[in-house]
């Protein structure tokens, strides 16, 4: 065995350059509702129109760890009636280094959700199944695109 660098052996350094390090993942918040109960799923002759909204958040723990929390609620609907609602808050710690203060909140909020939305698409799938429906499948999110539409609408005036 050769313990050359560049052969993928632990030298027992540092890697050089941005690092976004992950650390545990949870659920802070978790809610499913089925508002019509048997009825609803009896009568769910037509696939439901469904609504998404997705948030993203960071927030500092301490000088290189930081909480980001990826938020999803999905509204699913009948004619006039909702089907189903599902709504979680998944989070995570991440830590960064050798990353420019002014680069460390698009790299919190492009990678930081791009880490965590495999689990949390996985949990809602589980839930809205395990609430009578079928699994709600939801599609890849560009996190980046979500991020400069957040930094398009900002206030300039704020600081």
């Amino acid at each position: 065995m050769n313990d050359q660098p560049g052969n993928g052996a632990d030298t027992g350094e540092q890697a050089e350059g941005p690092q976004l390090v992950v650390g545990p993942q949870y659920i802070c918040d978790l809610s499913f509702e089925n508002p019509l109960g048997l009825e609803g799923m009896i009568n769910l002759q037509q696939g439901p129109e469904i609504g998404f909204d997705v948030n993203t958040a960071a927030r500092a723990v301490s000088e290189d760890t930081y909480e980001i929390t990826l938020s999803i609620r999905a509204e699913a609907r009948v004619e006039d009636k909702t089907a189903f609602i599902v709504e979680l808050t998944y989070a995570g710690a991440f830590q960064l280094a050798g990353v420019a203060p002014e680069d460390a909140r698009p790299v919190m909020l492009i990678e930081g959700p791009r880490h965590l939305f495999p689990f949390a698409r996985a949990i809602i799938a589980d839930v809205v199944r395990d609430g009578g429906f079928p699994p709600l499948l939801i599609n890849p999110i560009d996190f980046a695109a979500m991020y400069a539409g957040q930094v398009g609408n900002e206030d300039p005036d704020k600081t």
